[in-house]
């Protein structure tokens, strides 16, 4: 960067009608010192001046310095995205900094900031930075605890513990129909063949009416309480009635619950219980203001 020394006055040796200090030569020696170290001070001011401006600024568009802060400010964005920022994006973001400062002067130049479809857009953007700072205030300081987290996670066990059931199923909507399908079963007929050809779960049916390792809670009540009856091989005897039709059910294996340990599922917990704080925090405000 160029500076304009040319703008400096040089020292003054003398009054301009004095001949015999018109020239540097015959001034007095302690005269010249101090000039001397003036100017040196002033070029040394000149180079913090210039070092510090170049430091807040990445370029001067137009006549216009466009501030580092811009391209810290979008890099922290990305950041918080989740998006790693590399040195090479560093050269990225400073280009697209310098873009939008181009484009911007140019739309200002056109009067497009005084139109009121941009007048609205600003006044939406300002609201949802806004709210999104309200969220993130109220988050900080309704962090939640460790202590949160294994209380949840305790529950979860307590709901999800003891023992799962790999069952199959065949689902259909008469109770004649199950039960003609347990007499076939008795008589040596195929679970997974007929689960294949006559339920109406499809998602299970087409896997010959497999349900994987799962969790009596998982299933409606009338369906895990007869399957908890039930042993390793068991078919049952009678059809299992429930709000999705009849129900030929038989218990391939059971297995104590394997569940995940607490670290495995503390990021899953933190951010479902995140959310639940906020959106009872959204609700509460919603309830306490007076809308007419």
């Amino acid at each position: 960067m160029r500076w304009p020394l040319k703008s400096l006055k040089p020292p003054d040796f003398g009054h301009p009608g004095n001949a015999a200090a018109s020239h540097p030569s015959q001034v007095p020696k302690e005269t010249m010192k101090k000039h001397l170290l003036l100017a040196s001070a002033l070029t040394g001011l000149m180079a913090v001046g210039a070092s510090g401006a170049f430091a807040q600024n990445i370029a001067v568009v137009n006549g216009k310095a466009v501030p580092k802060a811009r391209v810290d400010a979008l890099a922290q964005q990305l950041a918080r995205s989740g998006r790693p920022v590399t040195p090479e994006m560093q050269g990225q973001i400073k280009e697209e900094v310098i873009a939008r400062e181009v484009f911007m002067q140019e739309a200002e130049k056109r009067g497009l900031s005084a139109s009121e479809d941009f007048k609205t857009q600003m006044e939406l953007a300002r609201q949802a930075i806004l709210i999104r700072e309200l969220f993130a205030d109220f988050q900080k300081k309704n962090p939640v605890t460790d202590a949160d987290l294994k209380g949840e996670y305790d529950k979860f066990v307590a709901a999800n513990g003891g023992k799962e059931y790999k069952a199959r199923h065949i689902l259909v909507e008469k109770e004649d129909e199950a039960k003609a399908i347990i007499a076939s079963l008795k008589k040596g007929g195929k679970f997974e063949d007929i689960a294949k050809k006559s339920s109406k779960d499809a998602g299970s049916g087409a896997n010959g009416g497999d349900l994987d390792w799962a969790n009596p809670s998982s299933y409606v009540p009338e369906f895990a309480e007869a399957m908890t009856k039930m042993n390793k091989g068991q078919l049952t005897d009678v059809p299992v009635k429930t709000q999705f039709g009849y129900h030929v059910i038989r218990v391939d294996d059971i297995r104590t619950a394997q569940l995940p340990p607490f670290e495995e599922l503390k990021p899953q917990i933190a951010q479902q219980m995140q959310q639940q704080k906020l959106g009872a925090f959204q609700q509460g405000l919603r309830e306490k203001a007076k809308v007419e």
